[in-house]
Formats: C-alpha cells, structure tokens, sequence
C-alpha cells in the first residue's frame, strides 16, 4: 500500500504523542525532543553536540505545513550538569513547549492528519518524510523517530 497523501497521526494521551490536535487555524503538532544535527559522528564530547529542542509545528486544516517553531533549550552535557528544578534543560524545554501550546486558540488534543514537510535548523532534520525500503513504503517523523506505516491508522513505532 503506498504511503497516503495525509498521514494519520493518533493522539496517544501520555505517549509520545500527547501534544497533537486541532485549533481554530488547523491542526498542530508538538514535542519534546533530543536530537543530533544531521551526520554528526558519534564520539568524544557528544554530550555537547545532542541537544533538546521545544518543537511546534503548525498545519492547515487539510494537512498542508503551515509553520514550525523550533527552540533549544540547551544540550545533553547541561541537563546532566543540572538534571532537577525548574532550570534544568528538560524543564525550560517542556515550559517552552506548555507556552506555545497555549497560544493556540481553541485547541483540542485529538488524532491529526497531515501531509509530508521537512525543515532543518541548526543542522537538525525536523518533519515527516517518506521513504521505500525493500518495497515497503513508510513515514518517519524526525528527530523524534516516530515511524509509521500499514494499516495507515495513526499508530507509530519506535
């Protein structure tokens, strides 16, 4: 089965995909989530290049990309030099992502469904892409590393 034009998201309440739905402009799409800028090369002094990111991204009602808004809260290396309280790396990130939630008028956590987009900032591949491999089509959203495919229903692997 070939990858549809708008892919099914599910809303997974306390999963991975917990801060997705719709609101008066359309529908929405956000996360907490680490990430390295692409081909980096795992090796000494990672812990300063993986880093957090708040993620929104924004679409119309029919799925169309409409905009992303993408904020490091810092890397790997300064949440594990401060990992607790409300100035830790994963604490601004989550209270980023809680304040450009909230700026969306009318907005209800459900199931979304959007098409294809991809952006890159700070070397980092943000989006839903498609691909084939040994005939198999699939969709993959990155950095998040949700991956999703038949029955094009929503549900995602990790």
């Amino acid at each position: 089965m070939a990858v549809p034009d708008v892919i099914p998201i599910a809303y997974e309440p306390h999963g991975r995909t917990d801060a997705i739905g719709r609101y008066e402009d359309g529908q929405f799409m956000g996360s907490v989530t680490y990430a390295f800028p692409k081909g980096f090369d795992l090796a000494a002094g990672w812990e300063e290049h993986k880093r957090l990111y708040a993620v929104l991204h924004t679409f119309e009602a029919d799925g169309t990309h409409r905009d992303s808004e993408v904020w490091c809260a810092g890397t790997w290396a300064e949440q594990q030099r401060a990992p607790h309280g409300p100035e830790s790396v994963l604490a601004r990130a989550r209270a980023r992502l809680a304040t450009l939630l909230r700026g969306l008028p009318r907005r209800t956590y459900t199931g979304i469904a959007v098409r294809p987009f991809q952006l890159t900032r700070d070397g980092v591949l943000f989006g839903l892409v498609t691909g084939e491999d040994d005939g198999e089509e699939w969709a993959e959203l990155h950095p998040d590393n949700l991956g999703f495919g038949e029955p094009w229903d929503g549900t995602y692997d990790t």
